[in-house]
């Protein structure tokens, strides 16, 4: 049965050229460079994602309208992410989260309400976002106690992309609040989580005991 193949919308011939611009060797930085010649074209990344393939879903990203991300759309965008792996649909949801939810205060405001979306990658987008701003160096929000609280109370039961983003959050924490820094790596110690697992070389561990050490490390010797 495949009665759909009429109706499907026939695509435009500028998504056309820009899909056969990509493959599987297009890089991330090729897509940006894509990305920054087009500009904002919302209906144009509508189209990109449509074909359900990762890379001009990256890119589609890259063009999308974020006055136009509301919450009905972006639980959609959410709901099509499922249908890819499980490390390419982290890298959409954390590539939506850089490049457009952090720029304008109605989807920032959106992101820090989903700590307890029924969307494990909402969730996820919550923490990430709560140790990007720590990361980055901004000032956090006051919320620091009642975060590492949550974290302390549910980190264990998490699904594992949320729980990821929750020990990230945690890491940045204990780097620059040296008032929390012992709890974050006693509770690095009583999860256990990534303590086996092995890391490239030059890439600091996850395990929040080797995580916090060698970053405030990093930061003594400057």
């Amino acid at each position: 049965m495949n009665e759909n193949k009429g109706t499907e919308a026939k695509r435009s011939q500028k998504a056309e050229n820009i899909l056969a611009q990509i493959d599987s060797n297009t890089k991330l930085g090729d897509l940006r460079k894509i990305a920054k010649d087009i500009k904002k074209n919302h209906e144009l990344a509508m189209e990109l994602w449509s074909t359900k393939e990762y890379l001009p879903r990256l890119l589609a990203i890259l063009i999308m309208d974020k006055k136009l991300l509301s919450q009905d759309v972006l639980n959609k965008l959410n709901q099509d992410m499922q249908n890819h792996t499980f490390d390419e649909r982290n890298n959409l949801m954390d590539w939506l989260m850089a490049n457009q939810l952090t720029k304008d205060k109605k989807t920032i405001a959106l992101m820090e309400s989903w700590e307890n979306s029924p969307s494990a990658l909402q969730r996820r987008a919550f923490w990430y976002y709560q140790g990007r701003l720590r990361w980055t160096g901004q000032t956090p929000p006051d919320n620091t106690a009642d975060l590492l609280s949550t974290i302390e109370a549910t980190i264990t039961q998490e699904e594992p992309e949320v729980q990821w983003a929750m020990n990230f959050t945690a890491g940045w924490i204990g780097v620059y609040d040296e008032k929390y820094r012992a709890r974050c790596i006693k509770l690095g110690e009583k999860t256990g989580l990534y303590k086996d697992q092995k890391v490239a070389k030059g890439c600091t561990p996850n395990y929040l005991p080797e995580f916090i050490t060698i970053e405030v490390n990093k930061r003594h010797k400057h």
